[in-house]
């Protein structure tokens, strides 16, 4: 295979492929629904044409058969006054007149035919053209839906990898992030909570101790066997040391 058939061969399919890409199912369809649109307009007019002709080569037929039956009446006439050259003249007349009469009714029925197919091909046309448009609607109205289909599926598609699908999943982590920080400040607030009454319910526990204490100390309310030996044998100025202790520990409390 030669060099210049290769790169014509190339070309040509370079070319087929531009024009399968360019190629718009809509204007196609439009462009073949005008294209035979035109080609009914031209049948038409041959058929408005070959009818013209046939009813012309119609008319020239009857006029010359008009005109042979004449030259005949003629002929008789001239025969019956005895003149036989006039009436040989006749004749002659006649024989041309219907010989053209002839071929005119030949030329009548050929063109006949001819019409007759013709009115058949505009009528197929006709309805195919019909056909063709009710077809081209709906295959318009696929088209159409085709390519809202691949459009749609083109936007799932870019939703499933692109950054619209990404920020939403960044939203949603941020969203989770900020209902678990929610969470745990709830959870920390409840526990301060519960950490206050604790300390609260426990430091009435102290102060009744504490009051317990004091009582013991200052009312003499336990027994002497009840108290420690070190107490038995303490001095006046261990107990104010006590209570000097006691005094500051019930100040801390009170200030808890």
């Amino acid at each position: 295979m030669g060099l210049f058939d290769r790169l014509s061969r190339v070309v040509r399919a370079n070319l087929n492929d531009m024009v399968s890409k360019a190629e718009d199912p809509e204007k196609i369809l439009e462009q073949a629904i005008i294209d035979m649109q035109e080609d009914l307009i031209q049948l038409r007019q041959a058929v408005a044409r070959a009818i013209a002709t046939q009813k012309r080569t119609e008319q020239q037929y009857n006029k010359n058969q008009s005109e042979a039956n004449n030259w005949q009446n003629r002929a008789q006439l001239a025969l019956s006054k005895g003149d036989e050259n006039l009436a040989r003249e006749a004749l002659l007349r006649k024989k041309a007149v219907a010989e053209a009469a002839a071929t005119q009714k030949t030329m009548l029925e050929q063109q006949t035919t001819q019409v007759d197919s013709l009115k058949k091909n505009l009528i197929a046309l006709e309805s195919k053209i019909s056909e063709a448009k009710t077809k081209k609607d709906m295959l318009k109205s696929r088209a159409a839906a085709a390519k809202a289909n691949e459009q749609l599926q083109g936007t799932i598609g870019r939703l499933g990898t692109g950054s619209a699908m990404a920020a939403f999943e960044r939203m949603e982590d941020k969203v989770l992030e900020l209902e678990a920080r929610s969470q745990a400040g709830y959870e920390l607030a409840g526990n301060n909570l519960e950490a206050q009454f604790a300390q609260l319910e426990g430091g009435s526990d102290v102060d009744d101790e504490l009051a317990q204490m004091k009582a013991q100390l200052t009312g003499g309310s336990v027994s002497q066997q009840a108290l420690p030996a070190s107490q038995e044998k303490a001095s006046p100025s261990s107990n104010s040391a006590v209570d000097a202790e006691l005094e500051a520990l019930r100040k801390q409390i009170d200030n808890l």
